[in-house]
């Protein structure tokens, strides 16, 4: 179904959410119809990685505003930096 909101989303990311942590968007560029009644979301080939933050899983379309949207600058943590795999462990242990 074609989001409510789709004039908002353009240039907006479609974000990425691994194991309970959002971890990387890619920009909307477009929606397009297709010929089935299905909506393809077009995004840019550029994912951008964002520093790991806490998400529920959710089913849908999230809206972010700005000030909630990740950040991908470095926070000086140097957490954004870790392997994934590494991140996962710690996050396991609950000591990131």
């Amino acid at each position: 179904m074609r989001p409510k909101r789709v004039d908002e989303l353009i240039g907006g990311n479609l974000y990425w959410i691994v194991k309970h942590r959002l971890v990387a968007g890619l920009e909307i560029l477009r929606f397009e119809d297709r010929e089935d009644g299905r909506i393809d979301i077009v995004c840019s080939a550029d994912l951008k990685t964002v520093a790991p933050t806490p998400r529920r899983a959710h089913q849908g379309w999230r809206y972010l505003e700005d000030s909630d949207a990740p950040s991908s600058d470095d926070d000086g943590t140097g957490v954004g930096a870790l392997p994934p795999q590494l991140y996962g462990r710690l996050a396991a242990l609950a000591l990131v």
